[in-house]
Parts: C-alpha cells; sequence; structure tokens
C-alpha cells in the first residue's frame, strides 16, 4: 500500500509540476479519488495531505482541494520578507510620519551632548536599565498596566519579546491554542521551538470561548497566545465579557496566556489588557515598531515576577541586553511626549487608509477594524487567491495569501492587505489595481 500511495502522490506531483493540472484545478473529493484509485479514505487524505505539505494543492473549508499557482516567486504571498524597492508593498506594515527622521536627528544630538555616552558602550542588564524600565512602566500605566519597573523587560522588540517567552517558559511538545487565524511570527517561532498548535474557530468577533474551553477538557493545553486589542489579521478587539471569560478559562485549565499587544496602540481608549484580568499568568508582549518605526526594535515584555527569572536567562541567551543606545532616544521620546504624539498621527492616518481601502473595495465584504493597517478580504468563489497573488505580483504590488496566518486545516479564501507601508497615493493605485484584478479574475 505504501508504494500504492507513493505512485498516487508522485502522479498527482508531476502533473501539477508540468501544467496537464493547471493552477486552479478542482480535484476529486477525498471519497472519489478512493473510488477512483481503489484506495481507502484515509489513504485519499494521505495522498492530499502529502501533496498540501509540498506546496501543490490547497484545502479550502466547503470548497474542495485545488492545484495551488506554484510559479508565484519564491516566497511571494507565502513567506513574508522585505521586499524590492521597486515593488508596492501590501504585504508587511511599516508605517512611517514625515517627520520622524528629523525627529530622530534631533534625538541623536541631544543624546550626544547630555549624560554619560561612554555608559551607553558597555554590556547593560539583561531585562534593561533600571531606570529605563521605570519610564516604560509609566507609559505602560496608559495602557492599562499598573505594574512595577521589576516586572517589566526590555528585549529587542516584540518578536524577540514573544521568542524569549516561548524559550523561557515552554517546552518542545507543549500545546499552545491560537486563533485560527493569527499573526505569522508566532506560527513561525512553534514551528522553530516545536511546538504544537491547536486552533480555536474564528467569530465575527473574537475566538469561539466555547470551542476553547472544549480544546482544553479534550487536550492538555499548555499556554495560549492571544491579540485581544486590535487583532491581526481580523481586526477584532474583544469585550469586557470576553477577556473575563478568556481570564477565567485561563485559571481553570491553568493556561499561560501570552498576550500581544503590537497594534493595540491604535484603539482609542481600549479595555484593559488581558494582564489586568488575569496579571498572575499573563506575559504581555509588546513594541515600538508600529506605533514608532521598525527599525529602532526595541520591545517590553511584561511578566508575573515568579517567571522574570526564566525570561531574563532567555534574554541572555540570545542577545544579552537590547542596544541601550536604542533604548535610550525611546525613553527619552516616552519623557517628551513623542511617542503619545506618534500614535495619535498613526491612528489617524490607519483610519484615513481604511477608509480609502473601504471605498475602493466596496464590493466586497472587507473584514477590518476602522483604525487598523490591515484589511482582510475575503474572495468571490469565482477567484484562486494564488492567481490572484501572482497578476499582482506582475503590477509590482505584493499582497499576502490567507496561508502564512492559517493554522487550521484549511486554508480561508482570502488575502491580507497591509495598508501602511506606501504613500496615501501609491495605495490608492494599489487597491485600485487589486479591485480590478479580483473583477478580472471573476469575469475568467
Amino acid at each position: 500500500m505504501k508504494a500504492r500511495y507513493k505512485a498516487i502522490v508522485d502522479a498527482f506531483a508531476s502533473a501539477i509540476r508540468s501544467g496537464t493540472l493547471a493552477p486552479g484545478t478542482r480535484l476529486p473529493t477525498h471519497r472519489a479519488l478512493a473510488a477512483e484509485k481503489h484506495i481507502s479514505l484515509a489513504t485519499a487524505t494521505r495522498v492530499y495531505a502529502e501533496l498540501e505539505a509540498m506546496g501543490l494543492v490547497s484545502g479550502e473549508t466547503g470548497r474542495g482541494t485545488f492545484v495551488r499557482e506554484i510559479s508565484l516567486p519564491a516566497g511571494l504571498g507565502i513567506d513574508q520578507y522585505a521586499v524590492a524597492s521597486d515593488i508596492l508593498d501590501l504585504n508587511f506594515n511599516y508605517p512611517s510620519l514625515p517627520d520622524q527622521a528629523e525627529r530622530l536627528r534631533e534625538a541623536l544630538r541631544q543624546l550626544a551632548t547630555s549624560g554619560d555616552l561612554a555608559s551607553l558602550l558597555r554590556y547593560q542588564p539583561h531585562a534593561g536599565r533600571q531606570n529605563d524600565r521605570e519610564t516604560i512602566a509609566s507609559w505602560l500605566s496608559s495602557a492599562g498596566i499598573q505594574r512595577s519597573a521589576d516586572d517589566i523587560l526590555i528585549v529587542n522588540g516584540a518578536q524577540h519579546g514573544l521568542a524569549v517567552t516561548v524559550m523561557g517558559l515552554l517546552n518542545p511538545g507543549d500545546v499552545v491554542a491560537v486563533d485560527a487565524l493569527i499573526y505569522p511570527g508566532f506560527i513561525a517561532l512553534a514551528r522553530l521551538y516545536h511546538l504544537e498548535l491547536v486552533a480555536i474557530p474564528v467569530e465575527a468577533t473574537g475566538p469561539d470561548l466555547n470551542a476553547l474551553r472544549g480544546l482544553c477538557q479534550r487536550r492538555r493545553i499548555r499556554a495560549i497566545y492571544t491579540m485581544p486589542t486590535l487583532h491581526n489579521p481580523l481586526g477584532w478587539v474583544l469585550n469586557d465579557a470576553q477577556r473575563r471569560e478568556l481570564a477565567l478559562i485561563a485559571r481553570t485549565y491553568n493556561l499561560l496566556i501570552i498576550e500581544d499587544a503590537a497594534y493595540a496602540f491604535l484603539v482609542q481608549r481600549p479595555l484593559p489588557p488581558l494582564a489586568a484580568y488575569a496579571p498572575e499568568r499573563t506575559v504581555y508582549v509588546t513594541g515600538f515598531a508600529k506605533n514608532v518605526a521598525t527599525g529602532l526594535r526595541v520591545g517590553v515584555v511584561v511578566c508575573p515576577g515568579m517567571m522574570r527569572g526564566a525570561l531574563e536567562r532567555a534574554i541572555r541567551a540570545t542577545t544579552w541586553n537590547t542596544p541601550s543606545l536604542m533604548v535610550s532616544i525611546v525613553c527619552g521620546w516616552i519623557k517628551d511626549g513623542t511617542i503619545k504624539r506618534f500614535e495619535s498621527l498613526k491612528r489617524r492616518d490607519a483610519r484615513q487608509r481604511q477608509g480609502l481601502a473601504r471605498k475602493i473595495l466596496s464590493s466586497y465584504a472587507c473584514v477590518s477594524h476602522p483604525n487598523a493597517y490591515f484589511l482582510w478580504l475575503p474572495l468571490p468563489q469565482e477567484v484562486r487567491a494564488d492567481r490572484l497573488v501572482q497578476q499582482l505580483a506582475q503590477q509590482q504590488i505584493s499582497v499576502s495569501t490567507a496561508e502564512p496566518f492559517c493554522t487550521s486545516t484549511h486554508v480561508p479564501h482570502a488575502i491580507r492587505l497591509a495598508l501602511g507601508s506606501v504613500s496615501m497615493p501609491q495605495l490608492k493605485d494599489a487597491l485600485t489595481a487589486v479591485n480590478a484584478a479580483i473583477a478580472w479574475e471573476t469575469d475568467r
């Protein structure tokens, strides 16, 4: 049976790579394949699973299994990475304001003429200097986190904060509950550290918490990774009842909560974070990439005191400490109100971009938050996501399929658009091209 199964996989792979099976071709159902090839249903399922792992087909809930567009440039729409300068990037978000570079020049001049500059050249405490952590503690209080500097660790960006949390508090093989669609950076971490991710079904306003309870009853889940305030990519903001229920589930089943607040600053007057609902078991991770600049690579981890030692050891093993020059700039901007100003301006900027996107894409049921720098776009039944990504790539426009965000078995029929990395005129042109490409694919 093994030789028979492999022969079927190889035959499909050869037909797809040669173009005999064209991109977008709907393959037989699992049951139909089993009957056609005289194999068991389990073997038919295994055939498709292996083809999907090879990147040759994709299974979509309620629609079937389709041949993927394999002529995409490596990584485009699949793995997220920096794109060429001549590409209109709707894949990554690195929002910037016109005067940020000038503010950086001013900050560097001030830093060069004040304080003990030589101290910035030496090793720093793994968690960051005490006075810097006190400054960040004061800044976090406006986000609803009333914690002392002793509970704060300064890291090299939010992604590093997630990494040290995984390294310090979880073990290979641990099961982590995540939304069916989540930030791809955490999926990458889970693969690297051999965590098992189990998907929580998503609803219009948040994760299905009844389903989470069921998962906790059936599996030994160690932690939950969540973005309760401006979820990436779906844009939801959990209400008070949802936050209380999530905290209760975590206490009932002794779960570690990993709270990612990368985009939380975009929500005007948000509810307190989960770290305020379940402080004894929540690790809160945020950074200054989206609200200030991606190049600064300064992040923050807030944790219960009993977890600090493990997290400090993870920081030591990875980077030893965050560059103190970058931290000094960030803390200076906290003190003089620059970051507060940046956040206010970026909320307005994101709202304008979101409004433009919804106007241009008004024919479709866009999913997002009014202040989000991104938009989730479910596609019409006739449109293949991989073909759409390829068509846009030929027009020098980079977008992401749903695949990098997906943790469930079937990939949703959608694309995700980042709105914050190009100028407003470029964004208008790119979104108009997206709209036209969808219409063209629909007509085909």
